[in-house]
């Protein structure tokens, strides 16, 4: 039985990771979840899989939690509490699912426990892709990706001589707004974006994927995950989501994985790892689908994707700054304070004015991501 401590257990990916533990209780015990301001859907899962600890956002949630959960289950909060889940347990695996760079912080801290972690924090690598790597080379641990792009990536070069790659291709659906030109985005709403026309995911990465930033970040957690060139990586939009990337090596062979767009299959690839078990999902028919799509990237379509890659090759403190300043954009966007195109003019002006420091360490990385966001807060349209 696996031990399993999740960071974020209330939002999509924290959700659909306890539903595979819920079809396969011999397999997993949840020992920790953090639930940041969903207290009432925390309660739920505490009643349901009775971890040892739990963690919420403030003192007055932890103090709701505790009134309605068993004295058995330890009830924190606030940045001790994520730092107790993510590394003061006797998990063995620790699925970092917390939104934005909030994911950083508990995820170094459970490496350094010697935690295996299955990463679904996109923010981690980007802002601090160095010191990540370090850490889990020098403790010995596994960084399992759980994103589908990536876990597809690491599923094609298993058995793989990885010094044969010629280049990966990420495949994006396109978004929302996949269909839209430039013009036709003027003016486009709120409720309009969160319509992902494939996948089920919270509001903040549907937003991305509909500005291709989310795609931008994963690009640049490639180059992390796979000691990759930038040059190394390309995007392809494959509006089905069935083919969810793929490796072409040095001989022009390509290897793809495949499946419907679930995400409970890559979630559960990393907790089973190396092994694989039946998942509570649907069988891929691709005589029902009868065709696949792709089309080429238009990097002027998407200038938040041609800004990840300057970000990412620029490095230092850069991917830092796009993650940062595109955080507080849409979060702008979401409450109704800017328009969708001034989500990408907004990460734009904040890059032109940062100027990058090189090899940074955290308290570096921490002030740079203090000051893009103070910066994308300022800019009034």
């Amino acid at each position: 039985m696996k031990r399993i401590a999740i960071l974020g257990s209330t939002g999509s990916i924290g959700t659909q990771t306890l539903d595979i533990a819920q079809h396969a209780p011999d397999k997993f015990q949840i020992e920790a979840l953090s639930g940041g301001y969903n207290s009432q859907l925390l309660i739920e899962q505490v009643k349901k899989f009775h971890p040892k600890i739990v963690s919420v956002a403030t003192k007055e949630l932890a103090d709701e939690v505790s009134r309605n959960v068993s004295s058995s289950t330890k009830v924190l909060y606030g940045e001790e509490g994520l730092m107790e889940v993510a590394a003061s347990t006797d998990a063995d695996l620790v699925v970092t699912a917390l939104v934005g760079s909030q994911g950083l912080k508990p995820t170094m801290a459970a490496i350094e426990a010697g935690k295996h972690i299955g990463l679904a924090n996109k923010e981690t690598l980007v802002s601090a892709g160095h010191i990540v790597k370090d850490a889990i080379r020098r403790k010995g641990v596994s960084l399992l990706p759980i994103d589908s792009e990536h876990s597809a990536i690491f599923q094609c070069l298993n058995g793989e001589n990885r010094s044969q790659i010629d280049k990966i291709i990420l495949t994006a659906s396109g978004g929302s707004f996949r269909d839209r030109s430039r013009g036709e985005l003027e003016g486009v709403t709120v409720e309009q974006a969160l319509q992902h026309p494939n996948w089920s995911m919270g509001a903040k990465i549907t937003i991305d994927s509909a500005t291709m930033v989310n795609k931008g970040l994963e690009v640049i957690e490639a180059h992390w995950l796979f000691d990759l060139s930038y040059d190394q990586i390309d995007v392809l939009i494959h509006p089905e989501s069935v083919i969810h990337s793929f490796v072409e090596f040095v001989d022009n062979s390509v290897i793809a994985q495949l499946g419907n767009p679930d995400m409970r299959v890559p979630i559960q690839y990393a907790l089973t790892y190396p092994d694989r078990y039946p998942t509570p999902t649907n069988r891929l028919d691709l005589a029902a689908i009868g065709k696949l799509h792709f089309r080429e990237m238009d990097y002027n379509r998407y200038p938040c994707l041609r800004m990840a890659f300057e970000s990412g090759k620029q490095g230092g403190t850069s991917p830092t700054v796009y993650n940062a300043a595109n955080e507080i954009a849409v979060a702008r966007f979401l409450k109704g304070e800017i328009t969708f195109l001034q989500i990408e003019q907004i990460i734009d002006a904040v890059l032109q004015k940062h100027e990058t420091h090189s090899n940074p360490h955290l308290e570096v990385i921490h002030e740079q991501d203090i000051w893009a966001r103070a910066m994308a807060s300022s800019i009034v349209f």
